[in-house]
């Protein structure tokens, strides 16, 4: 496994410098008589661990750029924003672009140093924002045991997401000395607050004996997923050995099967590689794949070697 990248060790700069975006739902929400769906969006700090959740009405470039207005008024503008290739964040990064374009040039270059670096990963590439992919997984799976099939209004939907995001900003990511009688862990509530717990005091109440209270109603779904938060996300917070060994590097000129599993049964596109991309470390993790007149930018990971061809097969 190769040393953090750059991003995750931005140890003097203010929380949310670097941050990774990814979406996640839909979520179901009653309005009137009528369902609607719903998305969550969550900007997730590289340095501190921290989370900001937002909820979104849909999934287009509108909402995004609103979300991100939003998320600046609140956090402060990051310096750089890591996310997959979504058309919501492709095309939030255009419209912000041409916008920047338009402007006269004076004005442009005096906010030439205010401008957010937008850094996708490569296509078919999760695991490259494997950061904020394990925390969208955990909310994904605590919700989906909170809810079940339950349709709740958008305000108790909206107040459980910022629950959510107090309790995952209060976990602890390290202790702030090794003195026994030192207790108090690092969590990034303290990073960002100076304080340890920004939450209120929690209220317990019986499911059977809601009513209409939806103010009782959210704190019974975050009660739910604080339970389903430790039942499946603590334990995985264990330390894990893997790739500790370096695998083939890939060269150009060597040909490779794609791994891809949105095609259909049965197609296996090889191609030769064109152009390796490695990263500061040297090691390769994306590469240039061209399968017949079309080129592929992929991550190794989605690439399989295939043993070459002897001059002895080729001429048999």
């Amino acid at each position: 496994m190769a040393d953090y990248p750059p991003a995750r060790l931005r140890l003097h700069k203010p929380p949310f410098y670097s941050t990774g975006v990814d979406c996640f739902g839909p979520l179901q929400v009653k309005i009137g008589r009528r369902t609607e769906k719903r998305w969550g969006i969550i900007y997730k700090c590289m340095t501190t661990r921290s989370v900001h959740l937002e909820l979104l009405e849909n999934l287009d470039t509108d909402a995004f750029l609103l979300s991100l207005r939003r998320f600046i008024s609140r956090r402060g503008k990051p310096f750089e924003l890591l996310m997959d290739n979504g058309t919501n964040f492709v095309g939030g990064e255009r419209e912000l672009r041409e916008a920047v374009a338009s402007m006269e040039p004076q004005l442009r270059e005096q906010l030439a140093e205010h401008q957010i670096s937008f850094r996708f990963n490569p296509p078919s590439a999760p695991h490259f924002g494997g950061t904020w992919e394990r925390e969208v997984k955990s909310i994904k799976t605590a919700l989906r045991v909170v809810l079940k099939d339950q349709t709740v209004p958008e305000p108790v939907l909206l107040t459980t997401l910022i629950e959510v995001e107090g309790i995952m900003n209060a976990k602890p990511l390290g202790y702030l000395s090794s003195d026994a009688s030192d207790p108090d862990p690092v969590t990034p509530n303290l990073l960002l607050m100076g304080r340890h717990d920004s939450s209120l005091p929690q209220a317990i109440y019986d499911p059977c004996g809601l009513g209409k209270r939806r103010w009782r109603h959210s704190q019974v779904l975050a009660d739910h997923f604080w339970s389903s938060f430790i039942q499946h996300y603590l334990p995985g917070l264990q330390e894990r050995n893997k790739w500790r060994n370096d695998g083939k590097t890939l060269l150009a000129g060597q040909v490779v099967l794609i791994v891809d599993p949105q095609l259909p049964r049965g197609s296996w596109p090889v191609g030769r590689i064109t152009q390796t991309h490695p990263g500061a470390d040297g090691r390769v993790r994306t590469a240039r794949v061209q399968v017949k007149n079309r080129t592929y930018l992929r991550p190794v990971a989605r690439l399989i070697m295939l043993p070459p061809l002897d001059d002895e097969d080729t001429t048999s």
